[in-house]
């Protein structure tokens, strides 16, 4: 009889009768195919557990995939990340990454730990005779594009992957070293699942057919549209980015949210720019954002690590008057009692009194308002309608060079945050692209974004040198040779097909 391993949380059971040899008691954490999905009841719980794959879904592993560990390779390895601390973080930081390194490692045993559940899910929901069709249809369209979620950041990471689904738990063969499967092979498939969820999902839940909720926060028809035009964009098919886009605009159920700041408070659980979020609860489902990304030694939110911070170089890029300047901690006065700021120059010795932070501490997880217990509730945004309307005007730009629309649509963006507006007669193609990748940078720091916006526009090498000499480092990108991590070394040592050949060691 085969055997399903799910993941569940332990329990002690005592036994009053523990001797009484009357007694059969079921052990129900061994579940087979006899006594597992069943019911309505065990497809939701088996699509929830994909759900609870984006993070640790359990107390000790809650800072893995989209609630930490995943900002360590799209953020870190670019200008904007920055980790005072020695390690595999500092190396991701300083740009000298091994096949080594246990955040790739990680990030990638965490993704494929959210495939498995998935394709598992799959194959036994699509067996289900005891649910209706729709519900069916439903259930599978969600998993399929939280799959392509996993795939999406798997490609943007490594490229070229296994793609592993339903089907290979059905082969006899399944135990067999993979082999690794192109990138276009991948693409093809996430498209034609991400279409078939379009087609299924609902706009919202509100009617409840499926749920007894409204349940934000679950995969909608907008969330599967907005991951399939970030595909295309990838592609560099601009007309089909720019009208899948424009179809997410078309179903006016998203804008902005008034606040940049407030849109990322703890408070703010979900709103109508959210598309598709990762959701945490402190009391009973909390993530460790705070703690990765709070301020060092400071006087209201205490015990904090400042793991993951910005550059001094990025956050000088901003302007004044742009209210996501606002959003960090470029000075206080510590517990230590000594004023926390920013060097004045490259290796300045600091007077007494001071100490000169090697980077920045933003707010954007480290909300000042938010309470002092270990874990935290801040959500974490994986699509949202800044992305959509920047989407739409990067293709926009690359079909056609600048237009009223496509200026108008990043002006959408910078008049939230109250930042100076782009002008159209001021801009060629080329200057626009990279006023367009400057937006995206200013709008979607610590979001999993920075790394991939550098990869698709052709920017990674010069952007990230160019930061790396002016601190003095040596540059060390080189494409297209770093266009990809290495594959995890103790992944190379399992399945040889996972080569590394010609990826930076």
């Amino acid at each position: 009889m085969k055997r399903y391993i799910i993941t569940m949380v332990a329990a002690a059971v005592v036994l009053q009768f523990g001797c009484n040899k009357n007694l059969d008691p079921k052990v129900y954490s061994s579940l087979t195919s006899a006594n597992a999905f069943k019911t309505k009841s065990d497809a939701i719980a088996a699509v929830n557990a994909v759900y609870a794959r984006l993070k640790g879904p359990a107390v000790g592993d809650n800072f893995d995939y989209w609630t930490v560990r995943h900002f360590a390779l799209t953020d870190l390895t670019t200008d904007v990340g920055h980790c005072m601390y020695g390690g595999d973080p500092g190396q991701l930081s300083l740009i000298q990454w091994n096949s080594s390194n246990g955040l790739i490692a990680e990030d990638w045993r965490q993704i494929y730990k959210l495939v498995a559940n998935a394709n598992n899910a799959i194959l036994n929901i699509s067996a289900m005779k005891t649910i209706t069709d729709a519900e069916k249809n439903q259930f599978l369209s969600e998993i399929k594009f939280l799959r392509a979620v996993a795939y999406m950041d798997l490609t943007d990471l490594w490229g070229p992957v296994i793609l592993a689904t339903e089907k290979d738990l059905v082969d006899p063969n399944y135990t067999a070293k993979a082999k690794v499967t192109p990138l276009a092979d991948i693409e093809a498939f996430l498209i034609n699942d991400l279409q078939g969820a379009i087609a299924t999902l609902p706009v919202n839940y509100d009617a409840k057919t499926f749920y007894s909720t409204s349940d934000p926060g679950r995969a909608t028809k907008g969330a599967a549209m907005t991951l399939l035009a970030k595909l295309y964009l990838r592609q560099h098919a601009w007309q089909k980015a720019a009208d899948m886009a424009k179809q997410v605009m078309d179903l006016n159920v998203y804008q902005l949210y008034p606040s940049y700041s407030g849109l990322f408070a703890e408070s703010n659980k979900w709103c109508s720019e959210n598309i598709f979020s990762v959701l945490s609860d402190a009391n009973v489902n909390g993530t460790e954002l705070l703690n990765h990304f709070g301020p060092l030694l400071h006087p209201v939110l205490t015990d904090r690590w400042q793991y993951y911070a910005v550059t001094w170089d990025f956050y000088h890029t901003f302007d004044d008057a742009d209210d996501r300047k606002k959003c960090f901690f470029p000075s206080y006065m510590g517990v230590d009692g000594l004023q926390h700021e920013e060097a004045p120059s490259l290796g300045a010795t600091p007077p007494d009194g001071v100490f000169y932070m090697p980077d920045v501490a933003t707010t954007k997880y480290a909300d000042p308002n938010s309470g002092k217990t270990y874990y935290d509730g801040h959500s974490v945004d994986i699509l949202r309608y800044a992305d959509v309307l920047l989407t739409r005007a990067e293709a926009l730009n690359e079909l056609n060079g600048p237009t009223s629309e496509s200026i108008s649509l990043i002006n959408q963006v910078k008049d939230r945050s109250h930042a100076k507006e782009l002008k159209l007669g001021d801009f060629t193609q080329e200057t626009l692209r990279d006023a367009i990748l400057q937006e995206r940078g200013w709008e979607f720091f610590y979001e999993g974004k920075r790394r991939a916006d550098l990869l698709r526009m052709g920017k990674y090498d010069k952007v990230v040198n160019a930061y790396l000499t002016r601190i003095g480092q040596t540059p060390r990108v080189q494409l297209p040779r770093d266009q990809y991590f290495p594959y995890p070394l103790n992944q190379v040592n399992v399945n040889p097909n996972l080569n590394n050949s010609g990826r930076q060691e």
